[in-house]
C-alpha cells in the first residue's frame, strides 16, 4: 500500500460534488484502531445528497466492498461513518520502505508546485529590543514557511521591519544629548534601548523633547545627511543583533521591506481610494468607511501623517504585484485583529479580487511567569537572554545525565533553543503562553527534549546493530506496533493539515505522539536480541522513527542530535 494511504482512500470515495482532496481533509483516525484504521464521518454529505449519513455510509461500503482493493482489508459502515481497516503487513511494508528511501524529504510533496505564499512574520523595531513577545511571531511564521516549502510552495517570508516614525527623531535626539558612540558600538540594542527609556523619563519632566524629537524625525524624512546616518547606523546595529538570534532559531527571510520602504507607495493608494470616492474627511483626518460593525479605516492624520494602515494597504498591493500571492499571511498577535479586517475590507472595497487572500494568522500572548513588558518602561526580557538561559539551564541537566557526552556546548545549544521553540509552538497558537524553563527543559514530559532524546536513543540501537537488510524484514511481526506505524504513515498530512489550518502544533503533537509510542514499543519489545526477520523489521521501523522525529523537528527548526 502507498504510504499516501488517505490519498488512495479518498480515490476510492465517489461522492457527487466532491473532489477526492476534499474527502481526504475529512479523513480521521478513529478513537479505538482495533476496530479501523481509518474513517470517513458522512455527516457533512447529507443535506446535499437529501439522504441521511447512515444512508450514505451504507452505500459507499457496499460499493468499495464489491471491487476491495489489496491494501485493504475491509470497508464496513457504522452509524454514519464509513470504516477502513489495512492489510497490516502491506501497510508495515510501504510505508517504513519508503520512509527510508525518501530520507530527508520524507512528508514533502509537490503539493503547492507553482504557486506561491506570502508570510509576514517577526517583524522586529529597529532600536529596540528583540524581546521574548517576538517569539511566537517568529517561530510560527518559521514554521509555516518551512511547512509550505515542503508542500513545494514557493515561499516569501517577510521581515516588515519597524523602521518608521517618530520614536527614530526620539532615538537622535537621546543619542545626541546623553548617547556615548563608544558605548552604542559595544552594547548594541541594549545600549540604544537605555537611551530610549532615558528619553522617556526626560520627556515626562520636558514636554519639548517631545517637540524635538519630532523635528529630528522630520529631518530623517526630509533626507538631512546627520539624521539620515545616524537612523541607518541604530538599523545596522539592531538588523546585526536580530540576525544573531534568527541564526540561533534557524529562520531566514526572502525580504526585509520595512515601514520605510513604502514611503514612496502610499500615494498612489490614497489617489486609488479617492478616485473610487472610498477616501472622506473626518474633522482634517482622511478614512474610510470600512462597514457597521467597525470603526473607520483611519488613512491620514490631520497633520498629514500616515499611518500603519496606510503602509499595510501599500504593502499588500506591492506584494500582490511582485509575487502573485496565491496567499498572503500574517503572523501577528490577535490584538492586531481589528487592524486587519479594516485593511482587509479596504482592499475588499476597492474590487480587488485577492482580497479573500490575505489572512491574519493571530497567535496568543507570551509572558514570563512575572508578568508583562513595556519597552518605554524599560522592562523588557531579550529573547537572545531567554535563549541564553535555557542552554545554561541544558547544559546543567545534560552535565549531571550524560557526563561523558561529546560536544556538550553544541547539544545543549540544540536542546536549549529547540525547547523554546517547541515549547512556543506546542499547543494551539491563539493560546497564551506562560513560559516556564523548567516545563520546556524536561526531559520525560511532552516537550522538546523528550522527542530528541527519543531521536538520540533510535539512532544509538541502529549504531549498535550495524547494517541490517530491509529485505529480509519479517513485517507480520510487527503487528503490535500498528499504531506506532500510522503515525509514521501520518505524517505527510499531518504536514498539510498544518498548512491548511496554518497550526505548527499539529506538527509538534505528530512528534509526540511517534516518540511515545515509540518508546512504548521500545520497553515491550526487544530489539537487538530478536530473530532475524524480526530484528530486521524492528531495526527498519526504528529507523524510520528515527527519520520522521528529525523531518518534524526540522520543520519546526530544531535539530535532532544524535547523542544525548
Amino acid at each position: 500500500m502507498s504510504m499516501n494511504h488517505n490519498e488512495l482512500i479518498a480515490s476510492l470515495i465517489h461522492i457527487d460534488g466532491v473532489s477526492a482532496e476534499e474527502i481526504r481533509a475529512l479523513l480521521v483516525p478513529p478513537k479505538d484502531l482495533s476496530f479501523a484504521d481509518l474513517a470517513l464521518p458522512c455527516f457533512r454529505f447529507a443535506k446535499a445528497l437529501r439522504k441521511s449519513p447512515v444512508e450514505i455510509a451504507n452505500a459507499l461500503a457496499q460499493e468499495i466492498s464489491a471491487d476491495l482493493p489489496p491494501f485493504l482489508l475491509s470497508c464496513t459502515a457504522l452509524n454514519g461513518y464509513l470504516n477502513f481497516k489495512f492489510a497490516r503487513d502491506d501497510m508495515a511494508k510501504e510505508t517504513l520502505l519508503k520512509v527510508c528511501e525518501q530520507g530527508d524529504d520524507y512528508g514533502k510533496s509537490d503539493l503547492g508546485a507553482g504557486k506561491t505564499i506570502c508570510i509576514d512574520y517577526s517583524s522586529v523595531n529597529i532600536a529596540k529590543p528583540f524581546h521574548i513577545g517576538h517569539l511566537s511571531s517568529t517561530v510560527i511564521g518559521g514554521a509555516l514557511s518551512r511547512v509550505f516549502k515542503a508542500l513545494g510552495y514557493r515561499v516569501i517570508g517577510i521581515n516588515h521591519l519597524g523602521d518608521w516614525g517618530t520614536q527614530f527623531g526620539k532615538m537622535i535626539v537621546a543619542y545626541k544629548k546623553w548617547g556615548d558612540p563608544a558605548e552604542v558600538e559595544t552594547g548594541g540594542v541594549k545600549a540604544l534601548h537605555k537611551l530610549y527609556v532615558k528619553f522617556h523619563q526626560e520627556a515626562e519632566k520636558d514636554e519639548s523633547l517631545n517637540d524635538l524629537g519630532r523635528a529630528y524625525f522630520k529631518k530623517i524624512e526630509d533626507g538631512d545627511p546627520e539624521a539620515l546616518n545616524l537612523f541607518s547606523r541604530f538599523k545596522e546595529i539592531s538588523l546585526a543583533e536580530a540576525n544573531r538570534v534568527y541564526d540561533r532559531l534557524g529562520i531566514t527571510f526572502e525580504s526585509y521591506n520595512g515601514e520605510s520602504f513604502y514611503n514612496d507607495k502610499m500615494q498612489p493608494v490614497l489617489d486609488l481610494l479617492a478616485a473610487k470616492g472610498l477616501l472622506v474627511d473626518s474633522e482634517g483626518a482622511k478614512v474610510v468607511e470600512v462597514g457597521e460593525d467597525m470603526p473607520p479605516c483611519l488613512l491620514v492624520r490631520s497633520d498629514g501623517a500616515t499611518l500603519y494602515a496606510t503602509r499595510d494597504l501599500a504593502a499588500a498591493y506591492y506584494r500582490k504585484n511582485t509575487y502573485d500571492f496565491e496567499k498572503c499571511l500574517y503572523v501577528v498577535a490577535y490584538q492586531q485583529n481589528l487592524h486587519f479586517r479594516q485593511v482587509f475590507k479596504v482592499i475588499e472595497l476597492l474590487g480587488e479580487p485577492w482580497a479573500k487572500d490575505l489572512e491574519h494568522v493571530a497567535f496568543g500572548m507570551v509572558s514570563l511567569a512575572d508578568g508583562t513588558m513595556s519597552s518605554r518602561q524599560g522592562k523588557v526580557v531579550y529573547l537572545e537572554d531567554v535563549l541564553n538561559s535555557a542552554v545554561t539551564k541544558a547544559r546543567e541537566i545534560i552535565e549531571t545525565k550524560s557526563p561523558d557526552l561529546e560536544d556538550k556546548d553544541a547539544v545543549a545549544e540544540q536542546v536549549g533553543v529547540g525547547a523554546v521553540i517547541f515549547g512556543a509552538l506546542q499547543n494551539n497558537r491563539i493560546k497564551d503562553i506562560t513560559f516556564s524553563y523548567d516545563k520546556v527543559l524536561n526531559f520525560d514530559g511532552e516537550t522538546c527534549p523528550y522527542v530528541q532524546y527519543t531521536h538520540a536513543r533510535a539512532t544509538s540501537i541502529l549504531e549498535k546493530a550495524g547494517a541490517f537488510d530491509p529485505q529480509k524484514a519479517d513485517f507480520a511481526s510487527l503487528e503490535n506496533a500498528h499504531e506506532l506505524i500510522s503515525a509514521i504513515a501520518s505524517f505527510g498530512d499531518a504536514i498539510k493539515a498544518a498548512a491548511d489550518k496554518r497550526e505548527p502544533s499539529i506538527v509538534t503533537r505528530l512528534a509526540i505522539d511517534t516518540a511515545e509510542l515509540f518508546n512504548k514499543y521500545y520497553i515491550d519489545n526487544r530489539i537487538l536480541n530478536a530473530d532475524e526477520g524480526t530484528k530486521e523489521a524492528r531495526l527498519l521501523l526504528t529507523a524510520a522513527v528515527k527519520q520522521t522525529l528529525k523531518n518534524a523537528l526540522a520543520l519546526l527548526g530544531i535539530t535532532a542530535p544524535n547523542k544525548m
